[in-house]
């Protein structure tokens, strides 16, 4: 027999909630001495469902509602700013001191009231502490449609940048209302694989709950990072490390965060990657797997432009690459300039000449563009076998991770908490830009919707998603807010995976959050997964 209950408790309390919840008989969790369904409030608190359960995993719906928050609409005027990446003028949300006094005064002058705030950095590892900026903005409108007509009439007044925006999306204003589900994976007692997957091909797209349904998986999140336009490579590709089922399917994009599944264990990592070709005691080095050269999502290589670090939504370029395909590419090679070397299952080389085709059945492909072609050309040819030696290791240790059959890896990032403490290096990994206030503040800032995986002291998985971008039906979190809440949950390592749209759980095979996306679940690229048997 199944037993549903719901419990009222703290985030803080949520597994030994858990384990409360879910009878012993029936899912054959490990005791606990807390025997209590009400548990007492440390922080404010959720409202916790059970909604499925089997040997080893638990699922929970969890709801946060407090009645006396009320964001409003406003208007926010947005101030200048220049791109760190591209130059050009643009436009952010917070602006210097001055410039913020400044609209003030005009605001006012106007006959609009003003309302100027300090917004402090958030509690991040690797940025600044103090103030951030300053946010101006104009009236608090019970509807959208109330906001946006002053926005129009604060533009027709020489405010170009007036902006609508719902204040319960704002960091430093208190959550109004949350729709979080958890999944909480003991591997000791599961019965099955906890794994990464990205379908029949690389170069596709498929919602997490196909995803699901095609591997028969308990439970689903969505995973990394991918391509999701034509313009910026390959849609579905991954865009930071990525390996299934023991084979490198997409390289690393500079020191960032992985979670790396390899017989049921899980960790965490800054992993990075190296990929060299070897014919005749010759060697070159593989830039990228899987994705259209000259092209690097999420940039985070050498040598390219505008920016060798990492920076998340941003495609960098560089005339000068080599890209290794894989038998699971599953799309025409691209053609362009340079050169391409066709392999068989073996490694031995079936054709060299110029780019486009297909990969063959089993086989593999290498495409080089700018002085790499140079070396195709001048140290392979028909027949010649290629060697390819892969090799993957932490950045923060330098150990190396051993990739075999049943290794899986999900790169995306920002780290959320190491060892139980917040650790969020958001410059670090590329997610925002210290010395560019209009580089991913929305981002990074903004309450958005979220998928997070962590590990508790017990070894056990958290799989966790927020619903968001709902004024007054589920806001989202910040990153800072994310950490919080898987520590709350009993996290010791955590970090954040693809989020937005992209944000789905699915358990067995139905989607059980709400996206955000209009059309509904968004095709995705990978996806983790806890298959049974």
């Amino acid at each position: 027999m199944i037993f549903i209950r719901t419990v009222v408790l703290s985030a803080a309390s949520a597994v030994a909630a858990v384990l409360v919840t879910v009878p012993a008989a029936a899912a054959h969790l490990p005791a606990t001495d807390h025997q209590a369904s009400q548990v007492t409030l440390r922080a404010p608190g959720y409202v916790w469902t059970r909604t499925a359960s089997t040997v080893g995993v638990s699922v929970f719906s969890g709801s946060l509602s407090r009645p006396s928050v009320t964001p409003v609409w406003t208007v926010t005027v947005f101030a200048p700013a220049i791109s760190s990446l591209t130059g050009l003028p643009t436009t952010t949300e917070l602006g210097s001191g001055g410039w913020a006094h400044e609209s003030e005064q005009k605001l006012q002058t106007a006959g609009y009231a003003a309302q100027l705030a300090a917004v402090a950095w958030p509690n991040y590892t690797d940025t600044p502490h103090g103030v951030q900026g300053y946010r101006v903005r104009t009236g608090s409108y019970g509807s959208q449609v109330d906001a946006q007509a002053v926005a129009v009439r604060l533009k027709g007044a020489g405010f170009t940048t007036a902006t609508v925006q719902w204040t319960g999306y704002d960091s430093d204003a208190p959550v109004d209302a949350e729709h979080v589900h958890v999944a909480v994976i003991d591997p000791r007692e599961l019965h099955g694989t906890i794994t990464a997957t990205h379908g029949s091909a690389i170069a596709q797209r498929t919602t997490t709950s196909q995803l699901a349904q095609q591997s028969h998986a308990i439970v689903a999140v969505n995973g990394g990072y991918f391509v999701t336009s034509d313009a910026d490579g390959f849609q579905g590709a991954p865009s930071g490390l990525a390996a299934y089922e023991g084979t490198l399917q997409a390289m690393s994009v500079g020191d960032r965060a992985a979670l790396v599944l390899q017989d049921n264990h899980v960790s965490i990592q800054h992993l990075v990657s190296t990929v060299t070709l070897t014919s005749g005691g010759a060697s070159a080095q593989v830039d990228g797997i899987n994705r259209r050269p000259g092209l690097v999502r999420d940039c985070g290589r050498p040598q390219l432009q505008p920016t060798s670090q990492p920076r998340q939504d941003i495609t960098c370029t560089t005339g000068s690459d080599t890209v290794l395909f894989t038998a699971q590419f599953g799309a025409p090679l691209p053609a362009g300039p340079g050169v391409q070397v066709v392999l068989d299952a073996t490694g031995h080389v079936l054709s060299l000449g110029a780019r486009g085709g297909s990969v063959p059945v089993g086989g593999s492909a290498v495409q080089a563009i700018g002085a790499p072609a140079t070396w195709l050309t001048s140290h392979l040819s028909v027949g010649a076998r290629i060697g390819v030696v892969d090799r993957v290791r932490d950045d923060r240790t330098g150990q190396p991770v051993d990739i075999h059959a049943t290794t899986g890896i999900l790169s995306a990032g920002p780290t959320l908490l190491h060892d139980g403490q917040p650790a969020i290096d958001a410059a670090t990994e590329g997610v925002i830009d210290p010395r560019d206030r209009s580089f991913n503040f929305a981002w990074a800032e903004i309450r958005q919707p979220r998928t997070m995986v962590g590990t508790d002291a017990s070894g056990r998985l958290l799989l966790v998603t927020v619903d968001g971008r709902g004024p007054g039906i589920s806001e989202g979190l910040t990153l800072v807010e994310e950490a919080r809440l898987m520590r709350e949950l009993g996290a010791r390592q955590a970090m954040n995976l693809d989020g937005g749209g992209s944000t789905a759980m699915a358990v067995n095979g139905a989607l059980v959050n709400h996206p955000s996306d209009a059309s509904g679940e968004r095709a995705d690229g990978d996806a983790l997964v806890i298959i049974p048997g």
